[in-house]
């Protein structure tokens, strides 16, 4: 008998207690919640070979701690091939080095730090031609004033039909291959 008890007091508080509530919802209306965080930011002064500021500006810290400069974006902005750490009372320190697959910094910063950077500009395509094509020129100019007299084996090299002097050909042998490099490492850079 003491069962049969147990068991009805049980299923009569299981019919008092329902598991789904039959009350209608408030038909106040809804209040909508928005969290808003600050992402932290850094300023940036940036120089070129020591000389500025060029230019100051706020960004964003990256990163998943939401704590790296993307160092990537300012160097192809400006240009540079190299950024450095910077003092503007002592000058330049050390290179800044990032990640290279997504170019953040290694260096972390804190929310609001003020950051100077110096960085070395890219070299230009014209200057490296003009030094190759000015260093052919001098060392053919002074075969020319050595020898009085045109080489045999000179002369057997002589793949077009008229005078088609080789120095020609060593400059565009150069120019070609030092423009391939920098076509491959600049779609490699872009087509990623």
């Amino acid at each position: 008998m003491a069962d049969d008890t147990t068991t009805n007091s049980i299923g009569e508080i299981e019919e008092e207690t329902p598991l789904i509530s039959t009350q209608t919802p408030d038909p106040s209306p809804l209040r909508t919640r928005s969290v808003s965080t600050k992402v932290p930011e850094a300023e940036v002064h940036v120089y070129r070979q020591g000389k500025g500021p060029i230019e100051v500006f706020k960004t964003d810290l990256g990163g998943w701690d939401q704590d790296q400069l993307e160092i990537r974006d300012i160097l192809n902005k400006y240009g540079f091939k190299m950024a450095y750490a910077f003092n503007p009372g002592s000058g330049r320190g050390m290179p800044i080095r990032f990640n290279p697959r997504n170019g953040r910094s290694l260096i972390t910063y804190s929310d609001g730090a003020v950051v100077h950077i110096d960085g070395e500009p890219k070299d230009s395509l014209l200057k490296p031609i003009t030094k190759i094509l000015l260093g052919v020129a001098v060392m053919t100019f002074m075969i020319i004033l050595v020898m009085k007299e045109t080489p045999e084996w000179m002369k057997k090299l002589n793949f077009s039909g008229g005078s088609f002097p080789p120095w020609i050909l060593a400059c565009v042998v150069i120019v070609f291959t030092r423009m391939r490099k920098r076509t491959r490492s600049f779609l490699e850079k872009h087509l990623r």
